[in-house]
């Protein structure tokens, strides 16, 4: 069933080309388009509208608006992130350029808008106002996430206050938006909103997880790419917390290096983490969200396709990729 769906957005990501002159500037829109990744949020968008109408090929359009805002964000995020590879392949910056990914990215956010136009007045107004608040979070999301390097602390609370912002409300706002376009009610879309934010929150931080416990084959991104660059997310955050003595000493040594052997620095953390049971207490707090979600998906009142939304978060706490 979902497979059928993933042909529809990937349909639609063809069929929208988002413009055509300069090659230059639309390629890597497209480029970035056709590196694939989940979908996860088109997906939700259209399992959303499933719990109270049958035929999603009448909203494919507007997820695929959803899957193309993600694509932005992530266009820019790799350039602040510095990073060489996206899904496995060259990023836009390192294939092209900066400012081309920049500007490639500021014409994909203006597309977005253009697919949301067929919309009729008043639903256009609410997706919109939705959309607007959901972006501008995410660039909060963004900038929090930029401070934080270079604070000298940084609490588990804000920590989780921003990957809500840069990551979470996303997934929610892509929930809420295929309720609102099947005219769900407002209950109805504040709880699918919740359950989308709360496995959100858990997907991030398994995200974080990934970083350092993955596969490197099946991750398709530099595997201890956020040890290498010092970055506070949830493991790094609990270990400073934890650490005691000489693994308090080591932990600190390695994050105060500026030259450093790349794969030793990933080694020496990652066993420090192993030390101090990281792992597990990451995996912990990952289990509380998904099931802080569950319970708000419990209070949306239609009972049918949520076996779509259950499995669909059961895969993304088990997903090793």
């Amino acid at each position: 069933m979902i497979k059928s769906y993933l042909t529809l957005i990937e349909a639609e990501i063809k069929k929208q080309k988002f413009g055509s002159e300069p090659e230059s500037l639309y390629q890597p829109i497209r480029y970035i388009l056709s590196l694939g990744g989940k979908r996860l949020r088109p997906l939700l968008t259209m399992f959303a509208y499933l719990l109270y109408k049958k035929d999603p090929r009448k909203i494919v359009q507007y997820a695929t608006a959803i899957e193309a805002f993600h694509n932005f964000t992530l266009l820019h995020d790799d350039i602040m992130d510095k990073a060489p590879l996206r899904r496995g392949k060259a990023t836009v910056h390192k294939k092209w350029n900066v400012n081309t990914a920049i500007l490639s990215g500021d014409v994909m956010l203006v597309k977005v808008y253009d697919l949301f136009l067929t919309l009729d007045e008043k639903k256009l107004k609410a997706v919109l106002k939705g959309f607007n608040t959901c972006a501008a979070e995410v660039c909060e999301g963004q900038q929090w996430d930029m401070e934080f390097e270079t604070k000298s602390k940084v609490s588990e609370a804000q920590y989780i206050n921003m990957i809500r912002l840069k990551t979470a409300v996303l997934l929610g706002f892509s929930l809420e938006l295929g309720a609102l376009l099947a005219n769900a009610s407002e209950s109805d879309r504040k709880a699918l909103k919740e359950f989308g934010v709360n496995i959100g929150i858990g997907f991030q931080l398994k995200d974080d997880l990934l970083d350092v416990y993955a596969n490197k084959k099946k991750f398709g991104k530099q595997v201890g790419g956020d040890i290498l660059a010092n970055k506070k997310t949830f493991l790094l955050i609990k270990a400073l917390e934890k650490s005691k003595g000489k693994t308090r000493q080591e932990l600190t040594h390695w994050l105060s290096q500026k030259k450093f052997n790349k794969a030793e620095k990933i080694e020496g953390i990652t066993a420090i983490y192993d030390s101090l049971n990281i792992q597990q207490i990451t995996e912990r707090k990952i289990e509380s969200y998904f099931k802080k979600g569950f319970k708000s998906l419990a209070k949306v009142k239609s009972s049918k396709g949520k076996k779509h939304l259950i499995e669909f978060a059961n895969d993304l706490i088990g997903r090793q990729s």
